[in-house]
Parts: structure tokens; sequence; C-alpha cells
């Protein structure tokens, strides 16, 4: 299967993403860039692609790579990019990287946030529910936490799906 195939594939999985943040400046909601990822990692990898977001020679670079390919060149990578304004103030530096990475793979993947609307601002998640994983906590279960620690975990925290197949592979 193609590359193009396996986006095609991944992309009707994914459908529209919820906005998950809030600007108060301008009161209004966006899709972070974390949200982002959560809504697309998982089903790319399902589909043997790999999201890289390097910077390289001053520019976002956000590449979706076919793992499964026999070859080793760039025919089986998609790659957008976009060059980084000339920041001295390395706060707003991250800032731009952080805003460039979510356009670029939003972009790249052509996916669209859903549209705010009374009903759908009101309805949360179970998953979103659930409170977040802290970087201590993964921390601790990654490297002291026992099985049973790490299954409630599993159950009850929100967390990244990388910090999720870590944590599974602890467990197996």
């Amino acid at each position: 299967m193609s590359i193009y195939k396996k986006l095609f594939e991944a992309k009707k999985e994914i459908g529209k993403i919820s906005k998950d943040a809030q600007n108060p400046f301008f009161k209004s909601n966006y899709l972070s860039l974390n949200g982002l990822i959560d809504a697309v990692e998982e089903v790319l990898v399902k589909h043997d692609l790999l999201l890289l977001q390097p910077i390289e020679n001053g520019k976002v670079v956000t590449m979706i790579v076919e793992m499964d390919a026999d070859k080793t060149d760039n025919s089986n990578t998609i790659i957008s990019s976009i060059e980084l304004p000339q920041i001295n103030d390395p706060q707003k530096l991250g800032s731009a990287i952080t805003y460039y990475r979510r356009y670029t793979l939003q972009s790249l993947l052509g996916l669209q946030a859903e549209d705010d609307d009374g009903n759908s601002a009101t309805k949360e998640t179970k998953e979103q529910r659930k409170p977040a994983l802290t970087l201590d906590g993964f921390n601790y279960l990654n490297e002291k936490g026992n099985t049973t620690e790490i299954k409630t975990a599993l159950d009850g925290r929100r967390m990244t799906t990388a910090q999720r197949v870590i944590l599974e592979k602890k467990i197996k």
C-alpha cells in the first residue's frame, strides 16, 4: 500500500478534530499542538506512519515517514516546512515553533477543527474528565512503579500515546 493510501485511510479515521484550548485574550477556542498530536499520532502509528517534526536550517519541518517500506530513500516520506522568523527572544521563538509545528502538521494532513457551537463545546468525553498524568508521575511509574500502580494510572489518567505505550510495555 502506498504512503498516500495509508494517509487517506488514516485521515478517514482521524476525521474532524475538536478544539481543546482557550485563548482568553481573544475569547476563542483553538486546537493546541498537544491536542493535535494526541488526535493523530496513534492513528498514524496504526498505519505504520511515523510523525517527525525537526527544526532544520531555520525551518520547522513536518515529515510523515512510511515505516514498513523496503526502500530507505525519501520516496516514502511526505514533507512540509515553513521558515522560522528571525526572533532573538527564546520564549517568543518557542511560541513560533509550536505554532508552526501545529499548522504544518494540520496543513500536511489537510485536517479541519470542528466549529464551535454550544453543544460540542459543552460535551466532555470520559477521557477528558480524567486527570492528566504529570511528568513526575510518569517518571516515577517508568522507573519504580509496580504493575498495580501502572495499571491504575493507565485506567485513571489521561496521557500521551507515547507514555501509554511505554507503561503498557512495563506490565507485559
